[in-house]
């Protein structure tokens, strides 16, 4: 399953829709305004909260959070030691589960792995509208709420290191 996302999702306030590749709104994004820290919602079509994700302010390197009905889902870092600039590990709140994310991220080009199996890839190349990438769910047992999250939180964090440094 192949989703749009606009690239406003970076942006604090900000509400708008995700749309599967049928133009149906599948998931809300909500902006939280007037937070001291980055904070996001994804709600289905319903309004119901599948995620929240929020950027960790006292973290030694910077930090995001994906958590779901209050627990911690996942924590997104940039991948210590790595050759890489734009690599990223995941690691799920189960504590043996870790998602590697890797590609040109600020490009929008970039794949999200699970012990060498693709689950999920981000891309430009597939759309003509502008500011606007596609999540493709590659797994169907896949969560595509988690996957649009991961997404999200790195393309945050590059960005975020890329301002800073």
């Amino acid at each position: 399953m192949r989703y749009l996302v606009r690239d406003r999702i970076l942006g604090i306030g900000d509400d708008y829709w995700i749309e599967d590749d049928r133009g149906n709104k599948v998931f809300l994004v909500d902006g939280k305004a007037m937070r001291l820290r980055d904070t996001f919602e994804l709600k289905d079509a319903g309004g119901r909260v599948l995620v929240d994700i929020r950027r960790k302010m006292f973290a030694v390197r910077d930090t995001m959070v994906i958590e779901r009905n209050g627990e911690p889902l996942a924590t997104i870092r940039r991948k210590r030691l790595s050759l890489l600039r734009n690599h990223y590990r995941v690691s799920l709140a189960d504590g043996s589960t870790e998602l590697d994310v890797s590609g040109r991220i600020l490009d929008r080009e970039f794949a999200v792995e699970y012990d060498g199996e693709l689950l999920a890839v981000v891309s430009r190349r597939w759309l003509h509208v502008r500011e606007t990438y596609g999540v493709d769910v590659v797994r169907e047992d896949a969560d595509p709420a988690l996957l649009i999250a991961v997404a999200v939180c790195v393309i945050h964090l590059a960005q975020k290191e890329r301002e800073d440094g």
